[in-house]
């Protein structure tokens, strides 16, 4: 490559005819053809984000249905086995088709801004992975339409979910979709990995990368690690029913529990995929309104590291009924609970970060703040229910209901939204209103204690999960009624939030590109930024860039602006290695996920179709990767 060197001219003042000749080469192009051959990853990121929102406005439909149910004894509002559909529809959207996908793609939108580079790695496979999401969540969906959803729970435990007892077709579509988002998730992963590793600023060494971009490797290390054990377990259950195979019938060599170990094995490592990004959003936002770096930011790294490691370790707490030994019980009590040292360890750096500060209390700080007050009570009870003893009384009760909730919206939604309200304006170019987003805060953050409180009570009380109406003798009448009101105010608190940025994305005050004065390179450039990026890519000095060298961020000079071209950099020093081609916008990503799609569909309905769909797969997977013209366009 030719020599890429550090330039003193600051990057906001590049000359227009370098911006203009970065804009025509790297534009998407307009129309149909540019909505299906976008590769840009924030076009990609963006459609993610607002597909996932939509999945949590329809998984919140479905949440206020069971609340409706639930309000008093032996309603009639649900039949049991729409009930029955309606409860797995709202954990596995919840899970599968909203949190990690939307945290990934944060992740597709932040991370290269993050490490100056223009575009992700693989950016033909993230557009690829889209598809594959929305073609999933549509399959979900449309079975929910068609009186065909799975009623076996979003774990689907066998054999209720086997052959023997999942009669039709329910079953199988649970499978299916499983597999459509375990193929985007693992993609985006690779695409975060390679990016953070070998896409980097010149300068930015590990120890100068930002808190997020951490949160978001170690998350995505961690998806590839633990999304093998669904594949193996989803793809041996949809086997067992379509096929004839016996991985789960006990009658004939398999075994139950078997199902559990593997689904748990990723189960909770899952919850810790969504939960990762949400530490890294927390310290973007606390290190920015408290005016100064986060305290402890080799602690903060190795917590999230610690944690990422932990995780694969606690999966057997979900099975303590089952009858395992003794001594293994013991061992997983330990360390369900010796992973609350290194969340403790980021709570306390957030809390010293925020008190050696100057904190500035704006909506996105709110949230973080929420966030801690609520992951607390969250980590709490889970200390509790990783205590055998206590888990074997309160195991599938409305206890565990609660202490779900409290770790995935306290400790994953709070501090998801704080981060859309801090990250909006880069996003959209506009800032969400301060009055309402303060508005939104409050009510989701009393509607949500209101409404998931009282659940441990209720759970202490002995109501089991997941039925469908209880007797008028029961005690859980009057807690049921206090639940199914409070979430209403949940409710106002969303749909607050979601008329803030529709509004402002239309009419919203416009914002400068560094609004929040952060300190971190995605504040660089212009908000929204522009297709390429960067006009010429920064040089790092230190770890919070923008407040180490304010108005004269230094740049690298030696990319050609009339390709797309990258830097890539070692891995640990970030030193510029060689100039690496970007591809150029295609089709060929949403005809291989069109040819997938109809494979795994068909599947459901003939094992031939894995088969036959496998050469529509194998043409168009051809056709993205046949040699063609320029660099560009080879990968």
């Amino acid at each position: 490559m030719s020599e890429v060197k550090p330039d003193t001219r600051d990057s906001e003042l590049a000359p227009p005819a370098l911006a203009a000749a970065l804009a025509e080469t790297w534009r998407t192009p307009v129309g149909l053809w540019g909505v299906l051959a976008a590769v840009d990853h924030k076009i990609i990121a963006r459609r993610y984000i607002v597909t996932a929102f939509a999945f949590l406005a329809l998984g919140g439909v479905l949440a206020l249905l069971m609340r409706l149910q639930l309000a008093q004894p032996e309603a009639r509002v649900l039949s049991p086995d729409r009930y029955n559909q309606i409860f797995t529809m709202h954990g596995t959207n919840m899970m599968f088709l909203f949190a990690v996908p939307v945290m990934e793609a944060m992740g597709v939108y932040l991370v290269p801004l993050m490490v100056g580079t223009r575009n992700i790695a693989f950016p033909r496979l993230n557009a690829f992975s889209y598809w594959i999401f929305l073609a999933g969540g549509a399959l979900l969906w449309i079975a929910f339409v068609l009186d065909m959803a799975p009623d076996v729970g979003w774990f689907a435990y066998v054999p209720l979910s086997g052959p023997q007892y999942g009669a039709g077709k329910r079953a199988d579509i649970w499978a299916q979709m499983i597999t459509f988002t375990e193929i985007a998730a693992l993609a985006v992963a690779v695409e975060i990995v390679v990016t953070v590793l070998k896409q980097r600023a010149p300068g930015m060494s590990l120890d100068r990368i930002p808190l997020f971009v951490w949160s978001m490797l170690v998350t995505s290390f961690v998806v590839i690690m633990a999304m093998p054990a669904i594949v193996f377990a989803s793809t041996s259950l949809i086997l067992d029913r379509l096929v004839g195979t016996h991985f789960f019938n006990p009658a004939e060599g398999g075994d139950v529990l078997l199902w559990q170990h593997l689904f748990w094995f990723f189960g909770h490592p899952e919850v810790y995929i969504i939960f990762l990004p949400a530490v890294g959003m927390v310290s973007a936002i606390i290190e920015t309104f408290a005016r100064r770096p986060v305290f402890g930011y080799l602690a903060m790294v190795m917590a999230l590291i610690a944690t990422s490691i932990l995780a694969f370790g606690l999966w057997v707490h979900h099975m303590f009924v089952t009858g395992l030994p003794r001594l293994g019980q013991s061992f997983f009590t330990a360390s369900s609970m010796s992973i609350a040292i290194p969340a403790g360890v980021q709570v306390f750096c957030w809390l010293a970060t925020l008190w050696d500060g100057a904190p500035v209390f704006r909506t996105p700080l709110l949230f973080v703040i929420g966030f801690i007050v609520t992951f607390v009570i969250g980590g709490l009870t889970g200390v509790m229910v990783a205590s055998v003893p206590f888990d074997t009384q309160v195991h599938d009760t409305y206890f565990v209901v609660a202490h779900f909730h409290y770790v995935l919206i306290g400790g994953a939604v709070f501090p998801l939204l704080g981060g859309i309200y801090y990250w909006f304006p880069k996003i959209t170019g506009r800032m969400m209103s301060e009055t309402l987003g303060k508005c939104s805060f409050w009510l989701i953050f009393v509607g949500f204690n209101l409404t998931f409180f009282p659940m441990h009570i209720l759970g202490l009380a002995g109501m089991p999960r997941r039925i469908y109406t209880y007797q008028p003798d029961m005690p859980w009448y009057g807690l049921n009624m206090f639940v199914s009101i409070s979430s209403l105010v949940l409710v106002a608190g969303f749909l607050v939030f979601f008329i803030d940025a529709i509004r402002s994305t239309r009419v919203g005050v416009s914002a400068a590109e560094n609004p929040w004065d952060a300190p971190t390179l995605e504040w660089a450039t212009a908000s929204p930024p522009p297709s390429y990026n960067f006009a010429e890519i920064p040089v790092v000095n230190g770890l919070s860039p923008l407040w180490d060298q304010p108005g004269c961020l230094m740049v690298a000079s030696g990319l050609r602006t009339d390709r797309r071209e990258l830097i890539v950099s070692t891995v640990a020093a970030a030193k510029p290695q060689v100039r690496e081609a970007s591809p150029r916008d295609s089709i060929w990503p949403f005809w291989a996920a069109v040819a997938t799609t109809v494979m795994l569909i068909g599947s459901i309905f003939t094992p031939w179709a894995v088969v036959w769909g496998s050469v529509p797969v194998a043409i168009a997977l051809i056709g993205w990767f046949w040699p063609k013209a320029t660099p560009e366009d080879e990968s």
